[in-house]
C-alpha cells in the first residue's frame, strides 16, 4: 500500500509540473528606498554645505540602517527617525552659517534611469527618502537608504560601507 500511495504521489506531481507552467521564481525584484539630499540652490555654497549634510546624515544613518532587511523595515526606521535625520542636518546647517532648514520625507517621486557601480535603476517610480535643505531647488546627491550599499564613510569617500544583508544577496546575483 506504502508503494502504491509512494508511486501516486510522485506520478501526480510529475504531472503538475509538466502540465502547469511554472512561473519565474527566480529572486524577486529588489525593492529600492532611494535617499536624495536636495541642496538649497545650485551656488556653489549650497552645494559644499550639502555634501557636509551628507557626510553628517550617513554617520548618524550606518548604525540604523545595519540590521535592516526589509523595504517596509527601512521606510519605517526612516519616518522613525526623521527628528533625528533633520537634527543632525540642521546643526550642519547652522554650523556652517546657513539660516534655512532641512525638512525630511518619504514620496512617491519619478526619477531618471541612474546607476551607481554595478547597480543601475531604470526611470519610474521609487520611494525616497527626500532630505530638501532649504528650497530644495539644487542639484541632488543620491543613494540608496535600502539596501544600504552605496553609504560612504565621511572620513574616506573612497570607502564604500556595506550594511545591509540583502545588498549581500543582491551582490551575489549581479
Amino acid at each position: 500500500m506504502k508503494y502504491v500511495l509512494a508511486v501516486c504521489c510522485t506520478v501526480g506531481l510529475a504531472l503538475i509540473f509538466i502540465f502547469c507552467p511554472i512561473k519565474n521564481i527566480g529572486t524577486p525584484e529588489p525593492e529600492y528606498l532611494r535617499i536624495h539630499i536636495r541642496a538649497n540652490s545650485n551656488l556653489s555654497e549650497d552645494q559644499r554645505v550639502k555634501y557636509k549634510v551628507k557626510n553628517a546624515v550617513v554617520d548618524a544613518l550606518i548604525p540604523i540602517l545595519s540590521n535592516i532587511e526589509t523595504f517596509d523595515e527601512a521606510k519605517s526606521v526612516m519616518r522613525q527617525n526623521f527628528d533625528l535625520i533633520e537634527k543632525v542636518a540642521n546643526e550642519v546647517l547652522l554650523n556652517e552659517g546657513f539660516s534655512y532648514k532641512c525638512a525630511a520625507s518619504i514620496d512617491n517621486e519619478y526619477f531618471p534611469a541612474r546607476a551607481y557601480d554595478n547597480i543601475t535603476l531604470d526611470a519610474g517610480y521609487y520611494d525616497a527618502l527626500i532630505l530638501r535643505l532649504g528650497n530644495g531647488e539644487g542639484d541632488n546627491w543620491w543613494c540608496l537608504v535600502f539596501p544600504a550599499f552605496c553609504f560612504t564613510n565621511s572620513q574616506n569617500s573612497d570607502n564604500i560601507v556595506y550594511i545591509s544583508k540583502i545588498w549581500e544577496i543582491i551582490k551575489s546575483v549581479i
